[in-house]
């Protein structure tokens, strides 16, 4: 059975071309033969997208480039570049107005496929320009490929070292908020056993001392027992809580 091109059967390409073309697109690549020149390409990868969807373009030995779905003309290679910077330059926007973890492993994780799919479409490319050395435009196209190759890994890596950072800023604070919580235990212990012998004693034989507020009218007694234990809370608050 004859397995089905996956280049347009229209283009008058050598038959070599096609023969070396499986059933699936496989990595980005480009295949020269008698003049001819054919780029597998893989479109903008999108985040958790496993498979990849190709794009060809060719181009005749008369100089003129078509592609499977980006038209003809001179500019197919420019308009293929042109989606992988546009998405480059929104990671980028999102990179910089990013302030949380989540939020910036967001930005790598889309940003990661592209990555990778924007060096191997540089060396594609760069292998081209070696291949058909008397294709001069394509010297542009390579030199556009850096420039979004580059703009790629410098994203993706100021999205990494953010999230680092990030990551390191929360686990200082949570390393300030454990310790101020062990000082806090620490002392809270001390008064406990600075003030259990007292308690106990008071406990077991009891301690009723006439302090003269037994006649008071109340509630000043009550008021006066309140705003007393509030203010020792306060105290005993304020030194549990003081930093080292």
């Amino acid at each position: 059975m004859k397995k089905e091109s996956l280049i347009p059967k229209t283009w008058n390409i050598p038959q070599v071309l096609r023969n070396r073309l499986g059933s699936e697109v496989g990595r980005q690549r480009a295949m020269v033969a008698e003049g001819h020149i054919l780029l597998i390409l893989h479109l903008p990868p999108k985040p958790k997208d496993d498979g990849r969807e190709g794009r060809f373009i060719w181009r005749s030995p008369d100089g003129n480039w078509v592609s499977n779905d980006l038209g003809s003309g001179p500019d197919t290679v420019k308009r293929h570049l042109n989606q992988y910077e546009k998405l480059i330059l929104e990671f980028d926007e999102m990179e910089e107005v990013a302030g949380n973890a989540t939020q910036y492993f967001s930005v790598l994780e889309g940003l990661a496929p592209l990555q990778r799919a924007a060096r191997h479409l540089h060396q594609v490319l760069q292998e081209a320009r070696k291949e058909l050395p008397e294709a001069t435009e394509i010297i542009n196209f390579r030199d556009h490929a850096y420039n979004i190759e580059r703009r790629a890994e410098l994203t993706y890596n100021e999205a990494k070292n953010s999230l680092e950072f990030s990551i390191a800023k929360q686990a200082e604070n949570q390393s300030k908020a454990s310790h101020s919580m062990a000082v806090a235990s620490h002392r809270l212990n001390i008064l406990v056993a600075f003030f259990f012998p007292l308690a106990t004693l008071s406990a077991l034989f009891g301690v009723n001392i006439i302090h003269g507020m037994e006649n008071l009218t109340p509630p000043a007694p009550f008021l006066i027992f309140l705003a007393t234990g509030l203010s020792s809370g306060v105290i005993l608050t304020l030194f549990v809580t003081r930093k080292s």
